[in-house]
């Protein structure tokens, strides 16, 4: 028989329904990390960028402030907020949750404690003065007084267990370049002791999209946090490295999220034979669920992605302006940063990644 669950007053010996007891905000103390991320884990909701080990990763890479909060009832966490304190002079001061990752905002079980947490926020929003408050919601979100940010689509597929039915479902044109580099004699190769061949293709790919460099150091950060969640794909023609992915695995979905690729590297096919690959090595750990991730509309990676019969879904990104008055766009398509973009790729490769950190520090 299932016990009701209760919360016991050993003063007066009443037991009382946890849901009758008071909600309360508390911040994020050390010592708060397991029953967080167990919180997190347990939520359908839930994403790999609201666990802890993110928050330590960002404020060791880059410095920035952390004000993570929370709501609890009876001594049980029912919803969290991780965010962040930015302020330069791009962005200006804001609040953002969270730097650097695709899915946060807030994560509740129930509608009480989002609405208590989100008070929270927009109260922080405001008693800071800051310019405005972002949550970067996976999924539509009912928030009076926030904006859509509509820029970013995000694009996942199911996995089945059979192989055979996963490449069946591509395009043809797709497995075409995919037969195109095995034939090639492109290989694959798993391990992070790639790391050194892997960092080369990763800036010299940001730089011909006109990206700032990440530091080396967020890798190192990344393997210290998530030893078992993390994975570096490489593919090799020959000994020469083409490209190559790292990959985060949360509960039963794995997520590409940072590639980088040599000059050759699409008329070689290596990034279709790579993503192919993921695929696969995915369904062999395990995994049901391939998410290709995040990409802004009218970007090259964005028709890349539309080449693999993947579900489309718009992220629902919301904006609370305090100080400011328009939602700011730092989109590649927005004409002031294609500009911008276009002297960051004529730049020298050593000046690129010697400034790169720093620059990117602006576009969180």
């Amino acid at each position: 028989m299932a016990v009701p669950n209760l919360y016991v007053n050993t003063t007066e010996a009443v037991a009382v329904p946890v849901r009758n007891l008071p909600l309360t905000v508390r911040a994020f103390e050390t010592g708060d990390d397991a029953r967080w991320d167990e919180f997190v884990l347990d939520q359908a909701n839930g994403t790999f960028f609201q666990l802890s080990g993110w928050k330590r990763v960002i404020e060791k890479t880059f410095g920035f402030e952390s004000c993570y909060s929370y709501t609890e009832r009876g001594g049980r966490i029912t919803a969290i907020a991780p965010l962040f304190r930015i302020s330069n002079w791009v962005l200006g001061r804001c609040l953002l949750s969270v730097p650097f990752g695709v899915y946060a905002g807030i994560c509740a079980e129930d509608e009480e404690s989002k609405q208590r947490l989100l008070k929270h926020l927009m109260d922080l929003a405001c008693s800071e003065n800051v310019d405005y408050l972002e949550l970067r919601n996976r999924k539509e979100e009912s928030l009076p007084d926030f904006h859509a940010n509509a820029l970013y689509v995000t694009f996942t597929t199911a996995l089945s267990p059979d192989v055979e039915e996963n490449l069946k479902r591509l395009p043809k044109d797709t497995r075409y370049m995919i037969r195109k580099a095995q034939k090639g004699g492109l290989r694959v190769q798993h391990g992070w002791e790639q790391l050194k061949d892997f960092l080369p293709l990763f800036h010299e790919n940001l730089q011909r999209h006109g990206t700032p460099a990440f530091p080396v150091a967020l890798f190192h950060h990344l393997a210290e946090e998530f030893p078992q969640h993390l994975d570096l794909m490489m593919v090799y023609s020959a000994a020469r490295p083409i490209c190559g992915v790292v990959s985060f695995f949360f509960r039963d979905t794995i997520l590409p999220y940072y590639a980088g690729a040599s000059e050759d590297a699409p008329r070689l096919a290596g990034n279709n034979l790579m993503y192919w690959e993921l695929m696969k090595y995915a369904v062999q750990k395990g995994m049901r669920c391939f998410d290709f991730g995040r990409s802004k509309k009218g970007t090259g990676s964005y028709a890349f992605k539309t080449q693999w019969n993947m579900t489309e879904e718009p992220l629902h990104y919301g904006v609370h302006l305090v100080r400011r008055k328009t939602v700011p766009n730092f989109s590649p398509v927005n004409p002031k940063f294609e500009r911008a973009a276009r002297v960051w790729r004529k730049l020298p490769a050593w000046l690129t990644r010697a400034i790169g950190p720093q620059v990117l520090r602006w576009f969180p």
